[in-house]
């Protein structure tokens, strides 16, 4: 018998309700005030509209020394039919102990069983296997320092391309993130959808997990600008905040079907941002002005 999404969402506030007692203390969960009694509400209603999906932060504390690492939780409306999405970070890691350290917790819950719960077991695993990558990174620092006086910094551009982006839930998704992260770029609202982060490459491409969730079916990264340099990559940057962009539609907003941005006022801010080349990788036609 099919499992419906209101037996999926009971099963995350019971998780929620054991996580909550097994990290007591202050700042070990970080969760929205309104995400439990949200999706409460919608328990004790299910003719009404779903409601946002459950998202929580647990700080992890790490071997003897306590290192602090972060395991970043989504969890689609059908989990845990479906797997979560997880993202473990922490300060302590460079890049590529951060992305090999995720990529094995991914491969990790993917082999247990489907149907089952498993953010307990994501956090036991995070706990077990995170000390190996943080002392590799302890080393490779000590051995950067050593052979390295002057290093180069690196400005990182990510161009992504969605069929739409409409959902207020999930713009706000992108707006924290981006925000979080300190990174700059714009987010296109309508249809097509079009959003543009620029910072430090890990945060980009934490960025770039964090919004990919599984139900985004309708997106992909068109192209990457990786600028070095020698000074600060806040000099690089094209864009000084992240920007919410939205340029007159042709039809009605909230008819998903109709809601077409016009393309040439986003033209006419890419070229404002030295950025006008990226309308053919974006859209697969050369950008042209109409005379005014």
């Amino acid at each position: 018998m099919a499992v419906t999404v209101k037996e999926c969402l009971e099963l995350q506030l019971l998780e929620v309700e054991m996580l909550l007692s097994m990290f007591p203390k202050r700042g070990e969960i970080s969760l929205d005030k309104d995400a439990v009694p949200s999706v409460q509400r919608y328990l004790k209603n299910a003719d009404g509209a779903l409601p946002p999906q459950l998202e929580y932060c647990i700080a992890l504390d790490v071997g003897e020394a306590k290192v602090k690492v972060e395991l970043q939780v989504h969890l689609p409306h059908m989990y845990p039919q479906v797997a979560p999405q997880l993202f473990a970070r922490s300060d302590a890691l460079h890049r590529q102990q951060q992305l090999q350290l995720n990529t094995r917790l991914t491969s990790h819950i993917s082999s247990l069983d489907a149907g089952d719960l498993c953010i307990c077991e994501a956090v036991q695993w995070v706990k077990d296997n995170s000390l190996p990558y943080l002392e590799n990174s302890k080393i490779s620092s000590s051995e950067h320092a050593s052979t390295e006086v002057r290093v180069k910094e690196s400005l990182h551009r990510m161009w992504i391309y969605s069929h739409h982006i409409y959902r207020q839930e999930l713009r706000k998704k992108i707006f924290d993130s981006a925000k979080k992260l300190n990174l700059t770029g714009f987010c296109l609202t309508g249809k097509p959808g079009v959003i543009c982060v620029e910072g430090p490459q890990e945060n980009c491409e934490e960025f770039w997990c964090v919004i990919r969730y599984p139900s985004w079916k309708h997106i992909s990264c068109k192209h990457v600008d990786n600028i070095e340099t020698e000074g600060h990559i806040d000099d690089l940057r094209l864009f000084h905040g992240f920007e919410d962009l939205q340029f007159q539609a042709h039809g009605d907003y909230g008819l998903r079907n109709d809601y077409h941005m016009d393309l040439g006022q986003f033209l006419e801010f890419l070229k404002q941002h030295q950025s006008g080349h990226i309308f053919q990788i974006l859209f697969g036609v050369e950008g042209k002005l109409s005379d005014k």
